[in-house]
């Protein structure tokens, strides 16, 4: 059902997250549909230095595990985004510097439309999330929920998830949108933002519709 060279190809993404320094030690996970199952990182497992051992199996209907390994805490949301998100392959739960910076801040900015990468592939509505236990159901069902929708999200005290067809648009939303945290923290959370009207132009440019 799932090829070694597909095992291989998981883990070479995680190791690229975690080189990219989108997520340290223990600190996030990721998943990827491959037909009517999806690879998870597993459970304790640490991105940057993920094994092909540590690669769990499971069944996307229902979360069944395939191969013995147990997934991350947080694959309940993993696969629900994917039940409720046929166009979605890959999830990643990251906690990167200046994200997670703004994730733990009383005052974080109005928006991250710094600059034209954020509205078109990160999302022109980056939708906050309150701070709720990691790997409950709570969780689950906010992320579930908000990323019917939109396609990432920050969870406040806690990290972001970002979703995508496959793992370089995925790998490239969480970028930018830590590229934009950095902006907006060097802006001490005042920078100059796209108004509604620019990010419409430019969504009408290169998307062909707006996203309000």
């Amino acid at each position: 059902m799932i090829s070694q060279e597909q095992i291989q190809q998981f883990v070479r993404q995680a190791h690229r997250v975690g080189d990219a320094g989108l997520t340290i030690c223990s600190s996030g996970n990721l998943s990827w549909r491959v037909g009517d199952v999806a690879l998870v990182s597993g459970t304790g497992s640490w991105v940057p230095t993920l094994r092909e051992d540590q690669v769990s199996v499971c069944r996307v209907s229902d979360g069944e595990v395939l191969n013995g390994v147990r997934p991350s805490m947080e694959s309940v949301f993993h696969l629900g985004v994917m039940r409720e998100r046929p166009d979605v392959n890959v999830v990643l739960h990251f906690q990167s510097p200046y994200a997670t910076q703004i994730a733990c801040s009383e005052v974080r900015p109005a928006s991250y439309n710094v600059t034209a990468e954020v509205p078109l592939h990160v999302g022109r509505v980056i939708p906050e999330i309150p701070f709720l236990c990691p790997g409950s159901p709570e969780l689950a069902e906010a992320v579930i929920s908000a990323l019917k929708t939109r396609n990432s999200i920050q969870l406040l005290q806690h990290g972001q998830v970002v979703c995508g067809t496959d793992f370089d648009d995925v790998f490239q939303r969480a970028m930018f949108f830590e590229m934009a945290c950095r902006i907006c923290v060097k802006a001490d959370m005042k920078p100059r933002v796209f108004s509604e009207e620019e990010v419409d132009a430019l969504e009408l440019r290169f998307l062909g519709h707006t996203t309000r």
